[in-house]
């Protein structure tokens, strides 16, 4: 009597799977392994949340840039974790499959483990986050093992890091030069530290692409070409809400313009009494 095996199954692909439930660290890596590149957006709230995760968005951040586009600073320097907490975990309660990664603001991990360790774990407690993201290179390698050590997966980020916009005199490229052996060195550090992944910002695209082949953790491009393992961008940005936005930055749509249209109709309207019209109205 024969018996047949059943063949392995496919890997769920990384951006618009299906695979019934969270995007994984385990998916990040099997994506690179496969060489798939995939996307991830900033997400704010549940309602975008629940659009982008019904995009196939594998990986949503709520990224300190909620201190710009949500709060309305200058910098991502004055948002706390408080202010954060809440945004990430309504992110959470509207996504179902895409992975949530919160920021971790600065001065939550600066200063040393225990602040990093207490900042993190609020994040997965109170809000549900799956991973944090925090900026720098070998100066936080201590922290970025601690958390790995205590159970929180943590994704880099390098090149053009915004906490430090005030170091750098303004938001310039980074990784020029002998600038960029430096940031390869970051990178590796983090890795070894245990990153599962890596943002690289505003770096020129030869360096991103040397960063990439060095690395077996996926690495995301914000301005650093296009052979990065993914790409990230502020869903506002990509969406065309933002009056100025930077050189790398596609605008997929006009948002800004379509909301605009709409107040200006819906405000028309009401000043000629044609809304609410009987349709509208409860008898």
């Amino acid at each position: 009597m024969s018996s047949s095996v059943a063949p392995p199954a496919q890997p769920t692909a990384l951006y618009g799977g299906t695979s019934g439930r969270r995007v994984t660290v385990r998916d990040i890596a099997a994506a690179k392994a496969r060489h798939e590149k995939w996307p991830m957006l900033t997400a704010y709230d549940a309602m975008t949340a629940r659009i982008f995760d019904e995009a196939g968005i594998p990986v949503l951040l709520v990224g300190d840039s909620a201190a710009m586009v949500v709060y309305g600073y200058d910098s991502t320097i004055p948002v706390t974790v408080d202010d954060l907490i809440p945004l990430t975990a309504a992110v959470v309660r509207g996504s179902k499959r895409a992975m949530v990664v919160a920021d971790l603001p600065f001065g939550s991990y600066q200063t040393g483990v225990p602040e990093a360790l207490a900042a993190a774990t609020r994040f997965l407690k109170e809000t549900g986050a799956h991973a944090v993201k925090l900026e720098g290179g070998r100066r936080i390698v201590p922290q970025v093992e601690a958390m790995v050590a205590a159970g929180i997966p943590v994704m880099g980020h390098l090149g053009l890091t915004p906490q430090s916009v005030n170091v750098f005199g303004g938001y310039r490229v980074q990784g020029r030069g002998q600038d960029g052996e430096e940031l390869m060195a970051d990178a590796k550090a983090l890795e070894a530290a245990g990153a599962f992944s890596m943002v690289l910002e505003c770096v020129p695209e030869d360096l991103a692409a040397r960063v990439t082949s060095s690395l077996s953790i996926p690495t995301i491009g914000i301005g650093g070409g296009n052979q990065t393992d993914a790409q990230v961008l502020v869903w506002q940005d990509m969406a065309g809400l933002t009056p100025r936005t930077a050189k790398f930055v596609k605008k997929f749509a006009d948002m800004n313009t379509l909301l605009s249209e709409a107040a200006r109709s819906y405000a028309d309207e009401v000043v000629s009494g044609a809304y609410p019209a009987p349709e509208h109205s409860y008898s």
